[in-house]
């Protein structure tokens, strides 16, 4: 176990040495490993904020609940009763069916028309704001409201709802596939960063392979060159999103003014940022795996 960790302290050391040794090529390549990685990681804080920005909009989503023409004062308690009950249902307001007649002559400037009926045409109405704006959840409102009795019609404005649902599944699936994308150029990266470096010591290698080195002894200084790469790239890419987050929320606290809502971009939480270390570290190391294995493999094919 001692023998373990004192090869991979020395493989650590080598890989830092390889850093130091070239400042400038090493800067560069963290620059552009930190780049990558950032893009997918804003769009994802973007992402899961814009679910929580637009129920804060004035819109929220509403059930109209039509009543049968022959429905009483006790019909209208009961209907009320069984909206109170229901969990999903925030609020709710009754609309008395001539209040409706009313305001229906007032917006359509049919009043000459509407005043010669003999009876009012129009249904007392509940309307009710859901508290969640999932589309399921609505469904499921909906179908529960029009099986109580004395319900002659159910209306759900979901329509809106259903498409920023479909809009934030299209925009995961967008961020995911970006994600590998960028991700396999990290690995593409750090694959042509220590192919350089083996063909600099491919002598070294041969030698080595001659007297008695294990691949897994010639293979250690190498990944951990890569690992260092990619957790560095990691860090580039934290201090890129916060810096880009502190910018853009100095501008979103006017936009959000304008909706009367509070909308915030929030930095990567320390989970988050932990798991774009240890993800990008992991990158790093594939890449350096991948670099070394195929050189080693082209050694023993000749």
């Amino acid at each position: 176990m001692r023998r373990w960790l004192r090869d991979h302290g020395r493989a650590l050391r080598d890989g830092v040495a390889r850093l130091v040794a070239s400042p400038l090529p090493s800067l560069l390549n963290v620059l552009v490993i930190g780049v990558a990685l950032s893009l997918p990681v804003g769009l994802y804080l973007g992402l899961a904020q814009l679910q929580s920005f637009t129920r804060q909009l004035s819109s929220d989503p509403q059930i109209s609940v039509f009543l049968a023409l022959d429905a009483d004062s006790a019909d209208v308690a009961a209907i009320e009763q069984k909206l109170r009950n229901v969990p999903s249902v925030g609020g709710y307001r009754f609309i008395p069916r001539a209040q409706a007649l009313s305001a229906l002559k007032r917006r359509a400037g049919l009043s000459d028309v509407l005043e010669n009926l003999k009876q009012n045409p129009l249904p007392d109405a509940f309307v009710a704001t859901a508290r969640d704006n999932q589309p399921d959840t609505l469904e499921r409102l909906r179908t529960e409201a029009a099986a109580w009795p004395k319900v002659a019609h159910v209306q759900l404005d979901s329509e809106w709802a259903r498409k920023l649902d479909a809009a934030v599944r299209f925009g995961r699936t967008a961020v995911a596939i970006l994600g590998i994308l960028l991700g396999a150029a990290l690995v593409a990266v750090t694959f042509n960063t220590i192919r350089l470096q083996i063909l600099t010591r491919r002598e070294e290698i041969e030698v080595s392979k001659l007297i008695g080195a294990t691949n897994p002894f010639i293979r250690r200084p190498f990944l951990w060159f890569g690992a260092l790469q990619g957790l560095a790239g990691g860090v580039a890419a934290w201090i890129i999103v916060s810096l880009a987050v502190y910018l853009l929320n100095r501008d979103l606290a006017g936009l959000a003014a304008l909706y009367s809502a509070s909308f915030r971009l929030p930095g990567l939480s320390l989970e988050d940022a932990g798991s774009l270390l240890g993800f990008s570290a992991l990158l790093g190391w594939l890449g350096a795996w991948l670099s070394v294995t195929r050189h080693l493999w082209q050694i023993g094919a000749r």
